[in-house]
């Protein structure tokens, strides 16, 4: 290699890394795969939760009171006829496991 050859390198590569400081660019002079591509994406969850409108129904105790109320009475209901949750360890697996 000639002196010329490596100095106009040398000015590329520094042009390069002062053009990628100002800029904000990352310098990759080795071609290698890097994250930074996904990294410099933005993020998409705030877009996402823009679609679903905020639910009042969780502000007000009197009304998550009247669906607790509600489930309880749903959950007694089903009791009384014999299709309520089992007792703790007497459900499907715990049967299947004592055979």
């Amino acid at each position: 290699m000639s002196l010329k050859n490596l100095l106009t390198a040398a000015a590329l590569q520094g042009v390069a890394e002062a053009r990628a400081r100002i800029f904000g660019h990352v310098l990759n002079p080795t071609g290698k795969r890097s994250p930074h591509k996904i990294l410099r994406k933005k993020l998409i969850g705030d877009k996402v939760a823009q679609w679903y409108p905020y639910d009042i129904k969780n502000d007000d105790p009197l009304v998550l009171a009247r669906e607790e109320k509600q489930r309880l009475a749903k959950l007694e209901m089903l009791k009384r006829r014999g299709k309520g949750p089992p007792k703790k360890g007497q459900g499907k697996r715990a049967v299947k496991r004592n055979k």
